[in-house]
């Protein structure tokens, strides 16, 4: 059921591991299921959602290059490993009800469309669920870039940071038991505490914009509904 939300339209950025599950790598299809679920629920709420789906259940450049590959041939092994993830995911939407559509910044003919901001905006206008894969379509830059990016080019209200913890923390709160979470914080206070928000070039893209990121729990029940409503006990606002 519609509700009022503080944030409409949004793109969440989640991790290539949260489809991995229990699994050392891969897939599991019951988390998927689990995180298609989640993501069904917030349109029931009335949102709008974008997706960037991570690589690390499959591929990461990083070992790759420790292994002596080409730096920008391994990124380009990356962006095709997110375009598997989206359509896996896309099918699982399906299987659930939801429409879903993949724009890939790396055009695949006859498998994914290749990225459009119209067809992207008319997409989540109608209801769909908008996955976008292959990076930014360049090397050198994270799926956290791709993230920032494709949320300020479609018009989204705010970026979600999906992770294990709910919020940014003073410190590792799986190391440091004295980590205080916060419930809102500045760019310009997450950059004097040296907090690991997003990676650089995402986290300047958002403060430079005014666009929002919300980091919480990924795996934590109704946490999402609660923060797209405005309710910062179940994660952080990082804003201008």
């Amino acid at each position: 059921m519609a509700q009022s939300l503080e944030y409409k339209r949004v793109l969440i950025k989640l991790s290539g591991e949260a489809l991995k599950g229990e699994s050392a790598s891969g897939y599991e299809a019951e988390a998927i299921r689990s995180a298609v679920e989640k993501i069904k629920q917030l349109l029931d709420c009335g949102a709008e959602v974008a997706l960037v789906v991570g690589a690390g259940n499959l591929w990461r450049g990083i070992n790759g290059r420790s292994g002596g590959m080409d730096r920008v041939n391994a990124d380009h092994m990356g962006m095709l490993a997110t375009v598997m993830n989206a359509m896996c995911l896309r099918d699982f939407f399906g299987m659930a009800g939801v429409s879903a559509v993949v724009q890939s910044a790396v055009p695949i003919p006859g498998m994914v469309e290749q990225f459009d901001r119209e067809r992207a905006i008319a997409a989540l206008e109608s209801g769909k669920v908008v996955i976008f894969a292959g990076g930014t379509g360049n090397p050198f830059f994270t799926t956290d870039s791709a993230a920032a990016l494709r949320a300020l080019e479609v018009d989204c209200d705010a970026v979600i940071k999906a992770t294990k913890v709910d919020g940014v923390y003073s410190a590792d709160p799986f190391k440091d038991p004295t980590a205080v979470r916060f419930d809102e914080l500045t760019f310009d206070e997450a950059l004097s505490r040296k907090l690991a928000v997003m990676d650089q070039t995402a986290f300047s893209l958002c403060r430079d914009n005014g666009l929002p990121i919300l980091v919480v729990d990924f795996n934590s029940p109704n946490a999402l509904e609660k923060i797209l409503a405005g309710n910062t006990s179940y994660g952080t606002v990082v804003h201008g």
